[in-house]
C-alpha cells in the first residue's frame, strides 16, 4: 500500500516557530509533525509514502523523516500546483496502480486507516472522503424571530460534517484530478454529482497545526497522550 502526503505548505502563520523548516517538519513532541502520521500509516500496512513538496525541499524531508518506518519518496513540484495538482503529480511516483491514501501533512489525526480502506472498497466508490465535526470555537446564542435573546449555551462540536483532508483515491478519481488547481472544486463535485463519491465519518481526534497556538496544543496533546502512537 502507498500513500501521498501533501507537504508544500508555506507555514506563514507559524512565523518563527518553524525554524526555517517546512511546516510538516516542525517539531511536535520531539519529532517532526509528519513523522507521527507516518508511524500510523506504517501500522496500517502502508510501506511507501510519497511526499508532495516544493522542489528544493526534498533533502529536508528525506533527512527529517528517516526512521519513520516507511519508505519515503519525495515528489518535488517544479512550481506550486495546488492541492489537486500536487496529488496528481505525486501519483506519478507510485510503484503500483490502484487505491492510494492521500492526506495533508500538517495535522495530527487518529483516523482508522484500515477501517477507512475497508469502507472504501466495500462501496466501490471512485473516492472516499474522511469527514469530521470539529470543535466549535463559539457558543450559541438562542434568538426568537423578532431577535429576543432567550439563552446561551456552549456547542462542543459544529453541527455539520467537514472534509478533514484524508482520502482513498482510485484510478478513476486520480484521472479526474487537475494538473494544477484544487480537486475540491473540480474532481470531487463531478464525482459527487455522479454518485461516485463516498464519506467516512471520523469522530476521533483531529488537530490542525497552522498557528503557534495550534502548535502548542498539538505539542501538549502528544505529551499527555504518549499511548496515541506508542
Amino acid at each position: 500500500m502507498e500513500a501521498i502526503v501533501l507537504a508544500g505548505g508555506k507555514a506563514e502563520r507559524l512565523g518563527d516557530a518553524t525554524g526555517g523548516l517546512p511546516k510538516s517538519l516542525v517539531t511536535v513532541g520531539g519529532r517532526p509533525l509528519l513523522a507521527w502520521q507516518l508511524g500510523r500509516l506504517a501500522r496500517a500496512g502502508v510501506e511507501r509514502v510519497i511526499v508532495s513538496c516544493l522542489g528544493g525541499q526534498e533533502r529536508a524531508f528525506l533527512e527529517g523523516l528517516g526512521g519513520a518506518g516507511v519508505e519515503v519518496v519525495c515528489a518535488g513540484e517544479p512550481e506550486r500546483l495546488g492541492r489537486g495538482g500536487g496529488i496528481r503529480f505525486a501519483a506519478g511516483f507510485r510503484k503500483e496502480s490502484g487505491d492510494v491514501l492521500a492526506m495533508n501533512g500538517d495535522e495530527l489525526v487518529d483516523v482508522d486507516f484500515t477501517a477507512l480502506l475497508e469502507a472504501h472498497r466495500a462501496t466501490r466508490a471512485a473516492a472516499t472522503v474522511t469527514v469530521a465535526q470539529p470543535p466549535s470555537q463559539f457558543g450559541q446564542v438562542d434568538l426568537t424571530d423578532d431577535d429576543l435573546v432567550t439563552g446561551f449555551h456552549e456547542v462542543s462540536r459544529v453541527p455539520y460534517w467537514v472534509n478533514c483532508g484524508i482520502y482513498v483515491l482510485g484510478e478513476e478519481a486520480l484521472a479526474r484530478f487537475p494538473e494544477k488547481g484544487d480537486h475540491e472544486t473540480t474532481a470531487f463535485p463531478e464525482l459527487a454529482g455522479e454518485g461516485r463519491l463516498r464519506a467516512f465519518r471520523h469522530t476521533g481526534m483531529w488537530l490542525t497545526v497552522n498557528t503557534p497556538k495550534e502548535l502548542r496544543r498539538a505539542d501538549d496533546y502528544v505529551a499527555k497522550h504518549p499511548e496515541w502512537l506508542a
